[in-house]
């Protein structure tokens, strides 16, 4: 399954894809959208645009973004949870099933300690995914995003097949006693 996990950012909005074969995880590809000036609304369509193309060119099947933390800049947030949007929008049209991410759950399940730095985190992903080559900070987060989703899908998986296991098991142990 390949997963895109994304870095929302209104200035730089950072993407990744893994590959993920059973528990392998391989590295697809990474990079960071790049949108300037002062209009709000063009930044969002050069953001919506660029998240477009690169979910049409890898095809990703499924779909994580961090969440937004709320800091002391009122006007910073609301205009990061813009980019969010465009990060939730895009995959959404795509058909993907996006799943979010607070900060600190992102770094327990790639570093396995919620308050990871950024060189730790790094570190991680560079381990978890070798050979890997970030095209910025912002992407190698989307990465770590990536990776986490992974690790939460294979976790659902295992549950629903041990549901599925006991409620076979369940059904069996019924039609050999009836």
């Amino acid at each position: 399954m390949r997963v895109i996990g994304i870095d929302p950012g209104l200035r730089n909005l950072g993407w990744g894809v893994i590959e993920m074969t059973g528990s392998r995880l391989s590295h697809v590809a990474n990079g960071v959208i790049h949108s300037a000036g002062e209009d709000l609304a063009l930044r969002l369509v050069a953001l919506h645009a660029g998240l477009t193309a690169v979910i049409a060119a890898h095809a990703p099947e499924a779909a994580a973004v961090e969440q937004t933390f709320v800091n002391k800049d009122a006007v910073a947030t609301l205009k990061l949870g813009q980019a969010r949007g465009i990060a939730l929008l895009a995959p959404a049209q795509a058909g993907l099933a996006v799943g979010e991410y607070a900060p600190n759950a992102v770094k327990k399940a790639v570093v396995g300690v919620g308050h990871a730095d950024k060189t730790q985190v790094q570190h991680m992903v560079r381990h978890q995914l070798p050979g890997v080559v970030f095209e910025g900070p912002d992407a190698a987060d989307a990465l770590a995003i990536a990776i986490c989703h992974a690790h939460h899908l294979q976790s659902a998986r295992r549950a629903n097949a041990a549901q599925l296991g006991r409620t076979a098991g369940a059904y069996s142990a019924r039609r050999a006693g009836a």
